[in-house]
């Protein structure tokens, strides 16, 4: 079975050598991140860690997401999620605490005893009377941190099982919490969903994406600016943008991106000769698009004027 790996290599070169180089980037605002249900989104803004939101014993949460991402989306594994990672956190408290408080042994085989009980199908059926109490300590040592949870994908953890495990956890059925505005020390008007969840930093950074042009190469045909950071291009005003812009009432900025700035090749040298001497009027003149327009319809044979 052993498969001899062939690597072909170019007429005349004996040996390629590759080399890797791994480089250390610290987070910053417009880098993106993601959870595991496509809730990706990008940073806006590092705060203090004083500054972030507190529960009620003063823990401040790690990352806000904006719920606005969540009920269009209707990705709800991530809300599954969070809840489900609070009450396995919560469940491992309330075990260092017994633990802490120096329970007697039977009382901390009743409650793990009780964890494993937990979900309407029990795949696995864990009887802790065969454990000894050595066993049962060094069992709640291992999950005092929050204990580990496995929810298949299609077959995991339903919503009733969440809530009893959020009960088990003491935590409100809904698996919302007040907070505390970390700047001004006040409440937030309504409780909000805090929990744990996987969060994963994606190779999309902002230091290979920023990217800005003056003038530069334009497209032979269009005679409008390249697209893409490789060719030095420019940005694109779709018609999204343009709507944007006419509902703003920002008629001049819309004039310029769509003429001057972009295809109106005698308007975009007399702008530039303009800006050198320090003076502007511009005029626009006719876009070259409409040039290739007008070069398409005859193409077709029709001729107009």
């Amino acid at each position: 079975n052993n498969k001899i790996k062939i690597n072909t290599l170019a007429p005349g070169i004996l040996k390629t050598i590759k080399i890797y180089i791994i480089t250390k980037h610290n987070i910053q605002p417009g880098d993106k991140m993601s959870g595991r249900h496509g809730n990706k989104g990008v940073i806006s803004k590092i705060n203090l860690i004083e500054d972030m939101p507190y529960d009620k014993n003063g823990v401040p949460i790690d990352i806000v997401l904006n719920p606005l991402g969540v009920p269009s989306r209707m990705n709800i594994g991530q809300i599954l999620e969070v809840h489900l990672g609070m009450a396995a956190k919560e469940i491992g408290k309330k075990i260092d605490k017994m633990i802490k408080m120096k329970e007697k042994i039977y009382k901390l085989r009743k409650f793990i005893q009780k964890i494993y009980n937990s979900g309407e199908i029990n795949i696995q059926k864990i009887d802790l009377n065969k454990f000894s109490d050595k066993e049962i300590l060094v069992l709640a040592q291992n999950l005092k941190n929050g204990i580990p949870v496995s929810s298949p994908v299609f077959d995991g953890a339903n919503e009733k099982e969440i809530k009893d495990f959020l009960n088990l956890g003491g935590v409100p059925e809904s698996g919302q919490i007040t907070l505390f505005d970390g700047q001004t020390g006040e409440k937030f008007e309504r409780p909000i969903t805090v929990g744990y969840m996987y969060i994963l930093k994606l190779n999309h950074l902002v230091v290979d994406k920023i990217h800005a042009r003056s003038t530069g190469s334009y497209s032979l045909v269009t005679q409008q600016p390249l697209r893409g950071k490789a060719k030095f291009g420019g940005q694109r005003v779709g018609e999204m943008e343009v709507w944007a812009l006419e509902a703003y009432g920002a008629a001049y900025i819309l004039q310029e991106m769509l003429t001057v700035k972009s295809d109106d090749i005698n308007g975009r040298t007399k702008i530039y000769k303009e800006i050198i001497d320090n003076k502007y009027c511009a005029e626009p003149n006719v876009p070259e698009s409409f040039n290739v327009l007008v070069r398409e319809i005859k193409s077709l044979g029709i001729d107009f004027e």
